[in-house]
């Protein structure tokens, strides 16, 4: 069975749980932002898109380079890819079964 680091995927998760996160990362697939060019395409202050970057920071999902005065993010897949595989292994476990959950209730109804 695969082990996993517990509080590093539920950091992870809990980073994917906000909408403004996740299209944070849609934008990073592209290229490397700024913090500024970042939160441009929010309706958010640049503190609460600092915040949002820390989370997705905490859980491994983007780098900072601090370059001067510019802070630039870039997206780091890794830690996603460990998210997407423990994702896998669930499905693999359960797909089964729930296949065979409903071939039950077909057969009652």
């Amino acid at each position: 069975m695969v082990e996993y680091k517990p509080s590093l995927l539920d950091r992870t998760f809990t980073a994917l749980s906000h909408e403004v996160r996740r299209a944070m990362l849609v934008q990073l697939r592209k290229q490397e932002l700024r913090v500024s060019e970042l939160a441009a395409p929010y309706d958010i202050s640049l503190n609460m898109a600092s915040k949002h970057i820390r989370l997705l920071e905490e859980a491994r999902l983007v780098k900072r380079r601090v370059e001067g005065r510019e802070h630039w993010i870039s997206a780091d897949p890794q830690t996603l890819n460990e998210a997407l595989s423990w994702i896998e292994t669930q499905a693999a476990f359960w797909s089964p079964r729930l296949a065979a959950l409903a071939k039950i209730v077909e057969k009652k109804k």
